[in-house]
């Protein structure tokens, strides 16, 4: 008597998952980052001129300001996808770990501020009591 397939071993082809790719190198997402942020910057110098002339001319338009506003959140949420990214490639054991100030900026050797908020380096003011 011949033997049909039965449905389990058709079952079990169907719940293969998919590959993961693997992620992009580093230097591809640092690229698209520094591109982001270009825009990003493009963008939201853009919005306030929009909003300044919309305020000159004394017609707001909300609906075009809050679609700007969203193109703008799109891209903030991009970059910080990318920060996330870049940050679990950047751990890499045996690297010595760099100065960082409270708000998460790296702090230059030798620097007595932080170039991104302005908050005292924390190590500097201790050696200069």
């Amino acid at each position: 008597m011949p033997r049909l397939p039965t449905l389990h071993g058709f079952l079990r082809r169907e719940q293969t998952r998919p590959r993961r790719r693997p992620a992009p190198p580093a230097s591809a997402l640092r690229r698209e980052r520094r591109a982001l942020l270009r825009l990003r910057e493009q963008k939201l110098r853009d919005l306030g001129g929009l909003s300044l002339e919309m305020y000159r001319r004394d017609r707001f338009r909300e609906d075009l300001l809050l679609e700007r506003c969203a193109e703008l959140i799109g891209l903030e949420a991009r970059i910080h996808e990318l920060d996330v990214l870049l940050g679990a490639a950047d751990r890499a054991p045996g690297l010595p770990k760099s100065a960082r100030c409270e708000c998460g900026a790296p702090l230059l050797w030798g620097s007595r501020f932080c170039a991104s908020c302005g908050r005292p380096n924390a190590e500097r003011a201790a050696e200069s009591r």
